[in-house]
């Protein structure tokens, strides 16, 4: 199975050959989702006895299999966070996967823990968190946000002895990001909610007015304090600074979910919605979202990595060799173990273009997103709901409903123009584009609006 015969070899072609035609397509096919039953007529068993051989089982992908998956690089993908990798960071994933990295410790794989601090110190920089800030590449935003969580937890039960069989609280806002609250849900910590102003933001109020709900013993269970620097939902961001100031107050950890709008730590116009993320004690970000990077790859940053790896490090015999070092290994600052070296596209495409062109790329695509919400406010049909802040456009069609919507965004896709859904704001149903792709372009946009 492993030998490098002659079919080893015309196998090698053909996979190069599609990676070759697949990244020169521009755009690239937008696709759509088959039943069940469709891919079970077209595709048919193809796990079998004897196999099908490489050409086989490779024309199956092509054909029938990949065409049933959305390509969310497309232009016109604009609904819940595109991922539009730079060719380096997809072609150096590739390599990833031919070089048999284990990324999981310094002793098998220093070369690529080197890469990706380097990139993860980027990350820390644009945050201006302190020099020994660190952390490590995760799948996505959810494992990153329960890992901030859980260190968290642990060092609120580690401040006092008697806290240990106690159940701490997290405070965080209805609009958080889902993966807050069922990373709550997994560790066994309560949660308070923070109310929200008129754009979903947590501000000073609403921190206040949730401090003040607290009873004294509940008070004093807060073991962190979550803010978003980018909704999902919206792409608005929380009062950063205020939610610092709170969890200063109450002793607290304070944790900020940039997992989307973290990107916009490096744009030229957007830094100064994030005055106060440097206070942060834990930050998320994921590159695959708007840092141009393929899936999978998040990242945790902690203040204090040493925090982290006080919770996180496995300890067992055959470990020993790795765990009473000194050495930076990844799977010390998450809930994992095995892992892929998953931050070296990231580090690739950052050493190729250069932090500037990351700068240019986030902000073509904010600028993208003002003429399009200038567009959107042109159209006597439509209306926005919200200013946008970062690059998500939240609006409706007057006299639209429900139903309305998921027919156009069913069409929007049978017709191959595009693919954008509907949400929902405050009980309402609504449309959302979110732009991360600097290929989308203002008349990508239009193409996509309901008449």
């Amino acid at each position: 199975m492993h030998e490098h015969d002659d079919d080893a070899k015309a196998l090698m072609a053909l996979v190069f050959q599609y990676a070759a035609e697949r990244m020169a397509m521009d755009p690239p096919p937008l696709d759509r989702p088959l039943t069940p039953e469709q891919l079970g007529q077209l595709a048919g068993q193809t796990i079998t006895p004897d196999g099908l051989g490489g050409a086989e089982a490779l024309r199956l992908f092509v054909d029938v299999l990949s065409p049933a998956c959305l390509s969310i690089d497309h232009p016109r993908y604009l609904s819940f966070v595109p991922c539009a990798p730079t060719e380096a960071a997809s072609l150096f994933d590739v390599i990833v996967s031919a070089s048999s990295i284990y990324g999981g410790s310094w002793l098998e794989g220093a070369g690529a823990v080197y890469a990706e601090n380097q990139a993860l110190r980027w990350l820390a920089d644009l945050a201006e968190l302190p020099p020994g800030a660190g952390g490590t590449f995760v799948s996505g935003g959810s494992i990153a946000n329960l890992s901030a969580l859980a260190v968290a937890r642990r060092v609120w039960r580690d401040a006092d002895p008697a806290r240990a069989d106690r159940r701490p609280t997290v405070l965080l806002s209805g609009g958080a990001h889902s993966s807050n609250a069922s990373a709550c849900e997994l560790l066994d910590l309560r949660t308070a909610l923070v109310e929200v102003d008129e754009r979903d933001r947590i501000t000073a109020a609403g921190l206040r007015n949730a401090i003040e709900g607290l009873a004294a013993d509940q008070r004093a269970s807060v073991c962190a304090v979550v803010a978003t620097a980018g909704l999902t939902n919206v792409g608005t961001v929380d009062d950063l600074a205020a939610a610092a100031d709170v969890a200063a107050e109450l002793g607290a950890w304070f944790h900020v979910d940039a997992a989307y709008g973290g990107a916009a730590l490096c744009s030229t116009t957007r830094r100064h919605l994030f005055a106060g993320i440097d206070r942060a004690d834990s930050m998320t970000i994921d590159p695959h979202k708007w840092l141009f990077s393929p899936y999978d790859c998040a990242a945790i940053l902690y203040r204090d990595p040493q925090l982290a790896r006080r919770t996180f490090t496995q300890h067992a015999s055959y470990l020993d060799v790795l765990t009473e070092t000194d050495d930076w290994s990844p799977s010390d600052y998450a809930p994992h173990l095995s892992r892929r070296a998953r931050g070296l596209p990231t580090w690739f495409s950052l050493a190729v273009y250069g932090t500037d062109a990351y700068r240019d790329a986030v902000d073509a695509t904010l600028r993208t997103t003002e003429e399009a919400a200038a567009l959107i406010g042109s159209c006597d049909h439509l209306e926005l709901v919200v200013e946008p802040e970062l690059s998500v456009l939240v609006f409706r069609r007057r006299g639209w409903a429900r139903p309305d919507y998921e027919r156009w965004s069913a069409r929007l896709l049978d017709d191959q123009v595009g693919f954008v859904v509907p949400t929902a704001w405050r009980g309402e149903t609504v449309l959302r584009m979110c732009i991360t792709n600097p290929r989308t372009t203002l008349d990508d946009v239009r193409a996509c609006l309901p008449d």
